[in-house]
């Protein structure tokens, strides 16, 4: 009876330090995600700049506007994909859920994937469905870390652009929602197409005052083009880690 006591008391110990190691866990998550959704939002008003921006370059460039869509292949082309996933634990289906809508997503586009994946555990499930690996980078651990990430990713891309062996890049992670939910979500990024251009064109200026584009109207558009490109894996990023 005593030894069946002795036990029981270590069970009930063993349980309140889980139970004590879990709070912890459940505070520090809590602690990271309001990082990630500040950086979110912040990166709202950031995207709205940069949009307007490209707007009024559209606008005065016309129709031969420096990045419009490239026409259709006549032979294979590659279609590059980042997939944004978690090396955390405790977090449920969140790789199969994000890795499942990338292979389903990208099965009916024309062209060879290839894919970054960001996360060991991701990379895992994507190689497992057969899928071509380029190669996998680390999961930021905080929102500090996101910047260097995406530097690598858009070195990548660039790299495989320029070779003319990627025409194409997707990016797929999961968006938070309200409450503890998340769903798996996408965006195109290249190319930028003249439908782009056009509705960024159309965009109303927010105030009385007209803007007026300084300099080479060229070297301001790539400009504004590689912070649209920064800005849309930087917030696809964050959300994936507030998710």
């Amino acid at each position: 009876m005593s030894d069946s006591t002795a036990s029981l008391r270590r069970k009930i110990v063993g349980a309140r330090d889980l139970q004590s190691v879990v709070r912890t866990m459940k505070a520090v998550a809590a602690s990271s995600i309001g990082q990630y959704e500040n950086s979110v939002r912040a990166l709202d008003d950031y995207y709205r700049t940069v949009e307007l921006g490209l707007g009024v370059c559209f606008r005065e460039s016309g129709s031969a506007a420096l990045i419009v869509e490239q026409k259709k292949q006549t032979v294979a082309h590659a279609i590059g994909a980042v997939v944004f996933g978690s090396d955390q634990g405790l977090v449920g289906q969140f790789n199969d859920v994000v890795a499942d809508y990338a292979i389903k997503t990208l099965s009916v586009l024309p062209g060879k994937p290839q894919i970054w994946a960001v996360g060991e555990r991701v990379h895992g499930r994507l190689v497992d469905a057969g899928l071509p690996l380029m190669g996998v980078f680390s999961v930021p651990n905080s929102v500090k870390a996101i910047t260097p990430l995406i530097g690598q990713v858009l070195m990548e891309s660039e790299a495989r652009h320029g070779q003319s062996a990627v025409i194409e890049l997707h990016l797929f992670y999961n968006r938070h929602t309200s409450g503890a939910g998340y769903v798996p979500a996408s965006q195109r990024l290249l190319p930028l197409d003249e439908t782009w251009r056009r509705k960024l064109a159309e965009l109303p200026w927010p105030t009385k005052s007209l803007p007026e584009v300084m300099g080479g109207g060229s070297t301001t558009l790539r400009a504004l083009i590689r912070e649209y490109l920064f800005v849309s894996l930087f917030r696809a990023c964050a959300e994936s880690l507030a998710s």
